[in-house]
């Protein structure tokens, strides 16, 4: 959340680039065709592949399948590409696909003779597979297949690739057999409509069928999945397969879920229908700097920038910047927490921020941080937490981390997040996975509509930073693909001081609000529907707002207390 450019700002020009790529569906593969990868699954070290910059390396855990997988670490100026030319037939089509795991991670071929293509994925805190396919041209008898990271970003994992089609002569691995059943499936979170379910990669499979109470529920080619249109407060039986070109396997041990009793989000006790959120940083950037109690009452949430990491993986720790804060003690801290929430706000404590290094990528770290956050909600009064992490998650332990935080703290807890664009793309993608599984107790998440470039909006078309278009169209991504109306709230800077990039006068976020609740003052893209239970808006922050005369919060605040 701070005013520094993020690096998702690096992604505008990629993700302009991915939109370009045409994708086209892979067919039966025939009888003769085969993996025509040399390595594919990295069991002989990196032979057949060549890494930039030394960026490659084996390991044995994470792994797809087998018992080693790549795993390549880009840096500033290297993407960490790993190549391979791969033998191929003249005016053929082939399937091309990799599973992958961590950073950004991009999967391509080139010199088809035709079109060159590829695919890319965020952050995947569990393995995916990406797909897709392409034709040789009429002399074409090699293709150099890649993959890659992005520069300066994690590590990214990959195993089991495959260049699938007619046999190039250049060596393959077998053709595939019937996978194995997954194991590992588990219940990862439920709501009144919906179960997330979660189960172990196998080997060679390409995709994974969930079924319910006998019937197919789904189809997917990652790990994870949520079942919606589920009636409340009825349990249900959760079984999965895993498939490839050779058949289906057996159906995984079941595992059985309850929804949950009441329908939309939780999270929300105590707050209006629809909230302002304002970020208060415990710093001095060159914002005004504020107490508690000079923050404007047009915000109902405060969010305390930031806590931060300790020695202890996955756990936090806050102290007050007095001496940043013109002498601010704690014991005023503390009675102001006490006076804001008298006053029927919420504070609470953010995690992360721009420069934030906490990890929570087990379950021990997933302990340590409910444990932590607790502690400070104890110790200061906060009413819940933030998590604006913008360097990926893991899924999986964040929401054990969050549901044992719940456990501890009751149904009062205030629970939200504030991904950057890029984190919201896709239900896939970490964060936006996270957000759908502790759904039932998440208040609102405040996407950053800034210091981002361009993106694609619920409708597959690019849209520009700075534009009604911008915040409605990547609203609408999140309000079809499960969060509540109630818990997505737009982000934005409070002044052009206050990012790098992506401010909008807050006349331009009363307009995105009011296209999302009633269709009025729209852009060029318009929502199908209205969403007038849509929480509100989140600034970065209320110091820089101070330091604008508080022209953000005095025009948005009131605009959103007075939607429908």
């Amino acid at each position: 959340m701070s005013p520094h450019i993020r690096s998702a700002r690096l992604w505008s020009a990629a993700v302009t680039a991915a939109l370009a790529l045409t994708f086209v569906g892979t067919g039966q593969a025939s009888a003769a065709d085969v993996n025509n990868v040399r390595n594919a699954g990295f069991e002989s070290g990196l032979a057949n592949w060549t890494c930039s910059a030394n960026s490659g390396t084996t390991v044995g855990s994470p792994v797809h399948g087998g018992a080693a997988a790549l795993k390549a670490t880009p840096a500033g100026q290297d993407n960490a590409r790993c190549a391979q030319t791969v033998a191929v037939k003249p005016n053929s089509t082939y399937s091309l696909s990799a599973w992958v795991q961590g950073g950004y991670a991009y999967l391509g071929v080139t010199g088809t003779g035709t079109t060159d293509v590829s695919t890319w994925t965020p952050d995947s805190p569990t393995w995916k597979q990406l797909t897709t396919s392409f034709t040789t041209g009429s002399a074409t008898t090699s293709v150099t297949l890649y993959l890659n990271g992005w520069y300066g970003q994690a590590a990214y994992y990959a195993d089991d690739v495959q260049v699938y089609g007619p046999d190039g002569g250049g060596g393959t691995d077998p053709a595939p057999t019937v996978p194995a059943a997954p194991a590992g499936l588990a219940v990862t979170g439920t709501t009144s409509s919906s179960v997330s379910l979660s189960w172990n990669g196998v080997s060679g499979a390409t995709a994974y069928t969930v079924y319910r109470d006998g019937a197919k529920a789904a189809t997917v080619t990652g790990t994870s999945a949520t079942v919606s249109g589920l009636a409340a407060s009825t349990a249900y039986s959760f079984q999965v397969t895993a498939s490839n070109a050779a058949g289906e396997s057996a159906r995984s041990a079941a595992v059985t879920a309850t929804t949950a009793a009441t329908g939309g989000g939780g999270g929300g006790i105590g707050l209006p229908k629809h909230a302002v959120t304002g970020y208060w940083q415990n710093f001095n950037n060159g914002a005004t700097v504020q107490k508690l109690s000079d923050v404007p009452s047009a915000y109902d949430i405060i969010a305390v920038a930031f806590a931060d990491a300790t020695t202890t993986p996955g756990a936090v720790s806050f102290t007050l910047d007095s001496a940043g804060l013109g002498g601010y003690t704690v014991d005023q801290f503390k009675a102001d927490i006490r006076a804001k929430q008298a006053a029927g706000k919420k504070v609470i404590v953010s995690v992360g921020g721009q420069n934030g290094t906490v990890s929570i990528n087990d379950s021990a770290s997933a302990t340590n941080f409910a444990n932590s956050v607790y502690a400070l909600m104890q110790t200061y009064g906060f009413d819940g937490v933030d998590i604006d992490l913008e360097n990926g998650l893991n899924a999986t332990y964040m929401t054990q981390a969050l549901r044992a935080l719940a456990a501890k703290a009751g149904p009062s807890l205030i629970l939200t997040m504030a991904p950057q664009t890029i984190d919201m793309q896709s239900p896939s993608a970490g964060y936006f996975q996270t957000a759908l599984n502790v759904k039932d107790i998440l208040t609102v998440v405040n996407m950053q509509y800034y210091n981002s470039g361009s993106m694609l909006g619920c409708d597959g078309k690019v849209y520009s930073q700075g534009t009604v278009d911008f915040l409605t169209a990547l609203a609408c991504i999140q309000l079809q693909n499960g969060l509540a109306p109630s818990q997505v709230g737009l982000g934005l800077p409070a002044s052009t001081r206050a990012a790098g990039g992506g401010y909008v006068a807050p006349s331009v976020v009363n307009a995105a609000l009011d296209c999302l609740t009633k269709l009025t003052d729209c852009g060029t893209f318009k929502p199908s529907k209205t969403y007038p239970d849509l929480r509100g808006a989140m600034t970065w922050s209320t110091n820089w707002d101070a330091t604008a005369g508080n022209a953000w919060s005095t025009s948005v605040g009131a605009h959103v207390h007075a939607l429908p």
